[in-house]
């Protein structure tokens, strides 16, 4: 099992692909029509709550002792998978 330090990382990193990911997304709605426009601004607001709350619980995983972690990693995967499902279902409407 990876140690708190490297998972941690991982998720760092893995958040700075997701905001590059929102910044392109966000570049693209300055190109589109006034009605489609006000639609992916919400879906990008729902990728900003999604990185959030991720980067609230990665925030919690820091600041807990090396064998609290573990018991954390279940509610970080969680708010990933979301993470994940909502950049997906973004990048199919883009």
């Amino acid at each position: 099992m990876p140690d708190k330090d490297a998972y941690v990382q991982k998720m760092h990193a893995k958040l700075e692909e997701w905001n590059a990911e929102i910044d392109k997304l966000n570049a693209k709605v300055d190109k589109t029509e006034a009605e489609s426009r006000l639609e992916y601004q919400k879906k990008i607001e729902t990728l900003k709550e999604r990185r959030k709350e991720v980067e609230e619980k990665l925030a919690e995983v820091r600041q807990s002792s090396e064998g609290a972690w573990e018991d954390l990693k279940s509610g970080i995967q969680s708010a990933w998978d979301s993470m994940e499902e909502a950049l997906e279902s973004a990048r199919a409407r883009f």
